[in-house]
C-alpha cells in the first residue's frame, strides 16, 4: 500500500514538546523512534515476557503474555496510523508502553495490589507505567526513567481519554500521575493525540481476539459457543462456506482472523468519518486534543456487539472455575507478599530495602513495596512467596 500524505492531525517529530531533561537529538532516529527503542530495551518491557493476561505463565506456552499482547497492539496501531497518514512511530511507542505498569497475574494481581494499597492512595497500572518510564527505570547516567518525549508520556497517561473533567482538580488522580504532572504538564483535561487514541483501540482489538483464541485453546468454551456470538458467527459461516471440512485448528484460526479484520475495518471506517467531519483547513494535532469526543472509535453497532462478546468472555472465561481458582491463588500471593514486606521491608532485596528505609512515612513505604511487587513476573512472585511462606523452603 502506498504511504498516504501526512495528515494535519499527525504528531510531527520536529515539533515535539521535547523531553523533561534536554538531550542532543539523534542523527538517525526521530524522537518517537528513540522513545520506542528505549521502551523495547527497558527492563520493564523484557519482564512482560513472563507476565500473563489471563492464564498464569506456567499453564502453557501458547497463551498470550503481556509481551506478545503488546507486540500485537503495536502492530495494529502502526497499521491504522499509516492508513491515515499519522505518526506511526508515536502510535507504536505508546502501544508498546501501555502495559508496562501491569502487575504479575494480570488484572487479578492489579486488583489485589489495589486492595492492599487502598489506605495508601491506591494502585493503577496506567499510573504505574508512567512511573516506570519517568522514575523507576534506572539505567541512564543523566536521569531516572527513560526521559521519553512529552507526546509519548501523554499517550501513556491518557490514551483512554482525559483524566480530568473541566474544572476538576488532581485530588482524585493516582499519586504517580500527579507527581509527574507537577514536573511537566501533560494537559490532563484534554484528549490524547490521535496516535495514542489509536493505541487504545488497538488494545481492544487485540485482546478481544486473543481472549477468544486462548479461551478456545483452553477448552473454556467451544467453537459452537463462539459461533453464537455477533460478528464471530458470520466469520465462522464465511469460513465454512469458503473452506468446508477444514481441520479444527485451521478453521478456528481463519475464522478469528476474519473477526480481527471486521474490527479493524470498522475502526477505520468510523475514524475516517470522524476525521473528515473536522475542518482540516487550520487543523493541528491539538485540534484532536481539544475535540469534544474521541476521534478514534468503533461504530455504535460494533460497540454493542463488542459489549456482548466481552460479557460472554466474562461469564464463560474470566468466571470459569479454573480461572477463578487461579485468581484466588494469585490474589493470595500478592496480598501475602505485601503484608510481609510491610511488616519487615528488610526481607526485600537490598536496593529495595534501601528505598523503603528512606521513605518518609508509612504511605511512602507502601508505595515502594507496591513498586517492587508490581514489577515482579508471575514466576518471580510465586518464587518469592514460596521462599517466604513455605516452611520447607530454606533458600
Amino acid at each position: 500500500m502506498d504511504r498516504p500524505a501526512p495528515s494535519p492531525f499527525a504528531a510531527r517529530a520536529e515539533l515535539s514538546r521535547g523531553r523533561l531533561h534536554d538531550e542532543a537529538s539523534s542523527a538517525h532516529r526521530s524522537p518517537f523512534q528513540r522513545d520506542r527503542d528505549r521502551i523495547i530495551h527497558s527492563s520493564a518491557f523484557r519482564r512482560l515476557k513472563h507476565k500473563t493476561q489471563v492464564f498464569v505463565e506456567h499453564e502453557g506456552d501458547y497463551y498470550r503474555t503481556r509481551l506478545t499482547h503488546s507486540l500485537e497492539v503495536a502492530q495494529i496501531a502502526r497499521t491504522v496510523a499509516r492508513v491515515f497518514g499519522l505518526n506511526e512511530d508515536l502510535a507504536e511507542a505508546v502501544a508498546l508502553a501501555h502495559d508496562l505498569g501491569h502487575t504479575p497475574f494480570g488484572h487479578t494481581g492489579e486488583d489485589a495490589l489495589a486492595e492492599c494499597m487502598a489506605p495508601f492512595g491506591g494502585f493503577d497500572h496506567n499510573a504505574q507505567a508512567l512511573k516506570i518510564v519517568t522514575t523507576l527505570e534506572g539505567n541512564y547516567a543523566a536521569f531516572d526513567g527513560l526521559n521519553l518525549s512529552w507526546e509519548t508520556l501523554e499517550g501513556i497517561a491518557k490514551h483512554n481519554g482525559p483524566l480530568l473533567a473541566p474544572g476538576e482538580d488532581l485530588s482524585n488522580l493516582p499519586f504517580a500521575i500527579c507527581e509527574y504532572n507537577a514536573r511537566q504538564d501533560l494537559m490532563l483535561h484534554s484528549h490524547a493525540s490521535v496516535e495514542a487514541q489509536i493505541a487504545a483501540l488497538s488494545d481492544d482489538i487485540a485482546y478481544v481476539n486473543h481472549d477468544l483464541a486462548d479461551g478456545l485453546r483452553a477448552g473454556l468454551f467451544t467453537e459452537e459457543d463462539a459461533a453464537g456470538l455477533p460478528r464471530v458467527g458470520a466469520c465462522y459461516a464465511a469460513m465454512d462456506a469458503a473452506w468446508p471440512g477444514l481441520d479444527p485448528k485451521r478453521r478456528r484460526h481463519e475464522a478469528l482472523r476474519r473477526v480481527f479484520s471486521v474490527l479493524v475495518d470498522d475502526l477505520l471506517a468510523e475514524t475516517r468519518a470522524r476525521l473528515e467531519a473536522i475542518d482540516q483547513a487550520h487543523a493541528t494535532p491539538d485540534t484532536i486534543r481539544e475535540a469534544s469526543a474521541p476521534v478514534v472509535a468503533f461504530s455504535d453497532a460494533l460497540m454493542a456487539d463488542i459489549r456482548t462478546i466481552k460479557a460472554f468472555l466474562f461469564r464463560r472465561m474470566y468466571r470459569h472455575y479454573r480461572v477463578r481458582r487461579m485468581r484466588v491463588k494469585a490474589s493470595r500471593v500478592v496480598r501475602d507478599l505485601f503484608e510481609v514486606f510491610m511488616e519487615d521491608p528488610g526481607l526485600m532485596p537490598e536496593h529495595w530495602f534501601a528505598f523503603a528505609a528512606e521513605a518518609d512515612g508509612e504511605t511512602a513505604r507502601a508505595r515502594v513495596i507496591a513498586d517492587y511487587i508490581a514489577g515482579m513476573t508471575d514466576r518471580y512472585a510465586l518464587e518469592e512467596h514460596r521462599v517466604l511462606m513455605d516452611p520447607a523452603a530454606l533458600a
